[in-house]
C-alpha cells in the first residue's frame, strides 16, 4: 500500500508540472498574438484610412473628365447639322457662293467667345485653394480638415463646402509642400506653409470646384 501511494504521488507531481509548463506556453503565446493583433489592427487602421483619402482623391480628379467631355459634345453636334441642311438646299451653288458661306463661320465666333466668357464669372468668387490658405495662415494650431470645412462653411455660407472635398484639396496641398500634414494616432493635421498660390494648384482645384 505504501508503495502504490508513493508512486501515485510521483505521478500526480509529474502530471501537475506537465500542465503547469503547458499553461505558461499557453499564456506566452496568448500574450504572443495578441501583441500581432494589435499590430495588424493598427495597420488596417492606417490603411482603411489612407483608401479613404485616396478614394477621394480619385473621385474629385475624376470629376472634371466626366463633365468636361460632356460639354462639348452637345456643340460639335449641333454645328453639323445646319451645314448638311444647307447643303441640300443649296445644291450645286456652293461653288458659286464660296463667299457667302464665310458669314456662317463667323456666327460661331461670338458663340466661343460667350462660352469663354462664362468661366470669367464664375472665377470671380475665391477659390477653394485661396480660402484654405487664408485660413491656415490664421491658425496658430494645426486643424483637421472637418474643422476648416466647417469654418469655411461659416464663414461662407453661400457656398457648398463639404469635408471630402476639402480633405482632398488639403491633400493636394500636402503633395506640392504647400500644406504640411501631421497625424496623431488615427486623426490627421493641417498646418499652413504661407506660400502663394500657383496655376497649376488651380488646376488641382478644379475638381473640388466641380464637387461644390
Amino acid at each position: 500500500m505504501s508503495e502504490g501511494t508513493v508512486n501515485g504521488t510521483e505521478l500526480t507531481s509529474q502530471y501537475f508540472n506537465q500542465v503547469t509548463g503547458d499553461l505558461e506556453r499557453n499564456t506566452k503565446e496568448q500574450e504572443r498574438i495578441t501583441a500581432e493583433i494589435a499590430a495588424l489592427q493598427q495597420q488596417l487602421a492606417a490603411l482603411q484610412h489612407d483608401h479613404t483619402v485616396l478614394e477621394a482623391m480619385r473621385q474629385a480628379l475624376g470629376a472634371p473628365a466626366g463633365g468636361a467631355d460632356g460639354i462639348p459634345a452637345p456643340v460639335v453636334s449641333a454645328v453639323p447639322s445646319p451645314r448638311k441642311k444647307a447643303s441640300a438646299a443649296s445644291g450645286g451653288r456652293r461653288q458659286a457662293r464660296k463667299g457667302a458661306a464665310a458669314p456662317p463661320k463667323n456666327v460661331k465666333r461670338p458663340r466661343k467667345k460667350a462660352a469663354a466668357g462664362e468661366p470669367a464669372v464664375k472665377s470671380a468668387r475665391p477659390s477653394l485653394v485661396t480660402l484654405i490658405d487664408q485660413h491656415l495662415a490664421g491658425q496658430s494650431e494645426p486643424r483637421s480638415a472637418a474643422e476648416i470645412a466647417a469654418a469655411l462653411s461659416q464663414g461662407h455660407p453661400n457656398r457648398d463646402i463639404q469635408t471630402k472635398v476639402v480633405r482632398t484639396t488639403l491633400e493636394n496641398l500636402v503633395a506640392r509642400s504647400r500644406v504640411q500634414r501631421t497625424k496623431q494616432g488615427s486623426a490627421v493635421f493641417y498646418t499652413g506653409l504661407g506660400a502663394t498660390e500657383p496655376s497649376a494648384l488651380r488646376e488641382a482645384e478644379a475638381p473640388s470646384g466641380a464637387v461644390e
